[in-house]
């Protein structure tokens, strides 16, 4: 049955007022993501963004064809609840796997709701137009691919599955197989309606496909496989919006597709290597932990300190940069970190942070994390502006970053990291390293900078060793 207010609803022609109402939503997802491209817009983006997305979801609800609201209601309090008690429990570090899990349940959600429909149209899709069939296919393939990458990702950044590459025999063909044998069921249910088992045949393969897609990336490469899901999840959400008539949907998956591509280019060009090359060269290995050695494969002697030399030197510098990594999430030593630079800006000293936009497991994990700890804007840079920086700078404070501040990058054609864009940290007077071991980074690479003449090693968990540095500076 129909309820009064959606009769009502219906005889004003709030069909007419739901486009418009998909339309100011269209407009809060664009103008959401443009301010997403600077940390000082970005949560006036997100917030916008947000608003946008329950314009639409407040316009669905009020269909003319929903009889029992019980479910959707049941759905939105479960998911809702699912989604703070994560986002109030999972840590910084833990963030890239939470963002990729995320991007798995929009891909599975976007597969379910194409499966549904097929279901759902006439017993069978009889109904359903030929080109609505092969989205439906599609839907379901783009949709499980990212579901199962997004899991073995998560996996990856969780230590669950290897960093490792894992490279099968025939890979390649493998998956050229796959993606031909999906798109083949996809023609045949088009062709023939009825054909409802190639649907289980099309989740199966995909779901495969996922798999063999996403082992071979190594943990180097794993911030740009992240933002590639993303965009596959919104491609599965756009392909759902078609199977539905959904215009919402069709726009914000488009969106978040598209920017997820761009995205993905820009950090590829980061790295410089295309595509190509980050899914199929097998770039990368599981952290490298181990003890606080002093040995280095380049045969160079490593020289360390200890937190009252970082005091000292920090004490009569004038310009420090510090460079963020991995580590310091691991840490959780953001905080400490900002009250460092506020200890040092009180000494009259220019702090400013160089962020490279690979560093940390996803898109922009180090501007989050500083973020959260209420660094100001102005005081991060990217990597061009940070390199115009660095050789007037007297120190240079790495913590927890590795691969990003390798200068093996410019001249070794060996090193599968060759080429890439790093922090010129190694042209400051002084860089002091804050890391737990000598050990190697996500790459699998030794570093160079660690045996330099004005290197000084910092060993140890990072938040300790800078409350320590901090404890010093009060006696300098």
């Amino acid at each position: 049955m129909i309820n009064p207010l959606q009769t009502v609803l219906g005889q004003a022609g709030f069909g007419d007022w739901r486009d418009i109402a998909y339309l100011v939503a269209a407009i809060c997802f664009i103008f959401g993501i443009k301010k997403l491209a600077s940390p000082k817009t970005a949560r006036t983006g997100n917030a916008l963004a947000a608003l946008g997305m329950l314009i639409a979801v407040v316009a669905t609800m009020i269909n003319l064809h929903v009889v029992s609201y019980t479910w959707i209601l049941i759905a939105l309090v479960l998911g809702s609840g699912i989604g703070v008690v994560l986002a109030a429990r999972v840590q910084m570090t833990q963030m890239p796997q939470l963002v990729a899990l995320y991007n798995g349940s929009g891909g599975i959600a976007s597969a379910l709701v194409a499966i549904a429909e097929y279901a759902h149209v006439d017993r069978g899709g009889e109904a359903m137009g030929a080109s609505s069939l092969f989205i439906v296919g599609l839907g379901a393939l783009i949709g499980c691919v990212t579901f199962s990458g997004s899991i073995v990702a998560a996996g990856k950044l969780q230590g669950k599955i290897s960093g490792k590459p894992v490279i099968l025999p025939m890979q390649m063909p493998l998956n050229i197989a796959l993606i031909a044998i999906a798109v083949v069921l996809s023609l045949v249910l088009m062709l023939y309606p009825g054909a409802w088992w190639t649907i289980p045949l099309i989740v199966v393969v995909s779901l495969g496909l996922g798999i063999t897609l996403t082992m071979p990336i190594g943990g180097a490469d794993m911030p740009v496989m992240v933002s590639l899901l993303n965009s596959y999840s919104g491609l599965a959400a756009s392909a759902a919006g078609f199977i539905i008539m959904n215009k919402a949907l069709i726009v914000a998956g488009a969106l978040v597709g598209a920017s997820g591509l761009i995205l993905t280019a820009i950090m590829c060009k980061a790295m410089n290597r295309s595509l190509a090359n980050v899914l199929f060269a097998g770039v990368g290995t599981a952290d490298s932990t181990g003890t606080a050695g002093r040995e280095s494969s380049f045969g160079g002697t490593v020289k360390s300190a200890d937190p009252d030399d970082v005091a000292i030197i920090l004490d009569s510098a004038q310009r420090v940069m510090i460079v963020p990594g991995y580590g310091l999430a691991v840490a959780q030593a953001q905080h400490v970190v900002r009250e460092l630079s506020d200890q040092l800006q009180a000494k009259g000293i220019e702090v400013m942070y160089g962020v490279h936009p690979v560093a940390g497991r996803m898109p922009g994990h180090m501007n989050v994390l500083l973020a959260e700890a209420d660094v100001p804007y102005e005081q991060l840079l990217e990597i061009d502006p940070a390199n115009a920086e660095i050789d007037r700078c007297d120190v240079a404070m790495v913590i927890g970053a590795n691969d990003v501040v390798n200068p093996a990058t410019r001249h070794d054609k060996n090193s599968p990291i060759y080429g890439m864009p790093i922090l010129d940290v190694d042209k400051a007077q002084t860089v002091f390293v804050l890391k737990r071991s000598m050990g190697a980074g996500y790459a699998g690479v030794d570093n160079e900078l660690f045996i330099l003449d004005n290197t000084l090693m910092v060993f140890g968990d990072a938040k300790d060793t800078l409350q320590k540095v901090l404890t010093a500076l009060d006696e300098v």
